[in-house]
């Protein structure tokens, strides 16, 4: 995983930061983040405008699964999916979380936790965020959603263990959930993620929406 570190981290040795775990899309790997999306330049820039607080923002491989890469698997494979999703969450909470926190210097609890992706690892971190929202009060997801790349109307008592059959209590514990998606990005990411919000408004779940153009 590649760590960004935001100005002032080396001269300010006691002061601890908020992480953003920020996970990549199929078909990259840790580093697109920053060798193609600046994530570290754009936030550079919204750090020093005061448009954004200092923070770590830590860039972990997605692949669970390694052979979900193989031209031969196909990643609508629903047990290749469940395999790399539930592998990476492993390495996640038992590898890489311990790890930064003991050698960056990271605020060590759920509020100042925060998990974000695009496509396949926006549904990572909602698969892996809304499981362990003991670890997370702040989850995004860019092009992604929890159903995966189905379409079909979500039962709120049974999607995901449940968490959002009392939307009151969610609200109450997380801070923010968002979404995103491109106005005019292909099938079924319309339609999966239209099935997602529909759930989310019938349970009275509170979340940012953005429909950005393209």
């Amino acid at each position: 995983f590649y760590v960004y570190t935001p100005a002032g981290y080396e001269t300010n040795p006691k002061q601890k930061y908020p992480v953003l775990y920020l996970q990549h899309g199929y078909s990259v790997d840790a580093s697109g983040w920053t060798a193609v999306g600046r994530a570290n330049v754009i936030l550079d820039n919204l750090i020093s405008q005061g448009k954004a607080k200092p923070m770590l923002v830590v860039m972990s491989l997605g692949y669970g699964a390694p052979e979900i890469l193989q031209p031969n698997v196909s990643f609508r494979d629903a047990d290749v999916r469940s395999r790399n999703f539930g592998r990476f969450t492993d390495a996640l909470l038992q590898e890489v979380i311990p790890q930064v926190e003991k050698k960056y210097r990271a605020i060590a609890d759920r509020r100042s936790r925060a998990m974000a992706g695009l496509s396949m690892g926006g549904a990572e971190t909602l698969l892996t965020g809304l499981n362990h929202m003991d670890k997370f009060a702040w989850i995004g997801a860019f092009s992604g959603t929890g159903n995966g790349l189905s379409t079909a109307p979500i039962d709120p008592k049974t999607f995901i263990g449940g968490v959002f059959t009392d939307g009151a209590a969610f609200n109450a514990k997380v801070k923010l959930l968002w979404l995103g998606m491109g106005t005019a990005e292909p099938d079924p990411f319309p339609g999966a993620i239209g099935a997602f919000r529909k759930m989310l408004d019938d349970a009275g779940v509170k979340y940012v929406y953005v429909s950005s153009p393209g």
